[in-house]
């Protein structure tokens, strides 16, 4: 009788285990990962093709401005900032083709403090974070920048990624 009691102790201890473990297979988390994009992915979140959401890098943080259509859609007064980091045209306020890039060599203070205030003041509290450009998280070898920090947001949850 002890063997069989054993016997059946060890069959619900191995069931529970394994219930255990599919409870955890099925778990998933609601934090979705960090996304990097490179410059050619970001360019296919152009605006221009229909059902895809409207994307835009500033400071090498990529948001969904898809809610802001009317200004980021296709045709839309600020289109040619989407799809792309446009990080000097931000602190520029300027839609000049030269300006739609990343870099913010040769910024004044003040274009610079423009920067910041559209950045945390518009961007970050307006617009969902939905990764970062492989710029902002790399270094031009490949290798990842030590200095990376993102920034705060509720919707992500890095410790573990990077």
């Amino acid at each position: 009788m002890t063997v069989l009691k054993v016997y059946v102790t060890l069959v619900l201890v191995y069931a529970l285990d394994c219930s255990a473990d599919d409870a955890k297979l099925k778990y998933k988390s609601a934090v979705k990962p960090v996304r990097l994009f490179t410059d050619e992915e970001l360019s296919k979140y152009n605006g221009h093709q229909e059902g895809l959401p409207i994307y835009m890098a500033v400071k090498g943080v990529v948001f969904d401005v898809t809610k802001g259509k009317e200004f980021y859609g296709k045709g839309a007064p600020y289109n040619a900032l989407v799809g792309k980091d446009s990080t000097r045209a931000v602190a520029k306020m300027s839609l000049d083709p030269e300006d739609l890039t990343h870099d913010t060599t040769g910024l004044t203070e003040e274009q610079l403090e423009s920067l910041e205030s559209v950045f945390s003041g518009t961007y970050k509290t307006k617009y969902p974070i939905v990764g970062y450009t492989a710029r902002r998280i790399l270094n031009p070898d490949g290798s990842p920048n030590e200095d990376f920090q993102p920034d705060d947001q509720p919707q992500f949850s890095t410790r573990d990624e990077f």
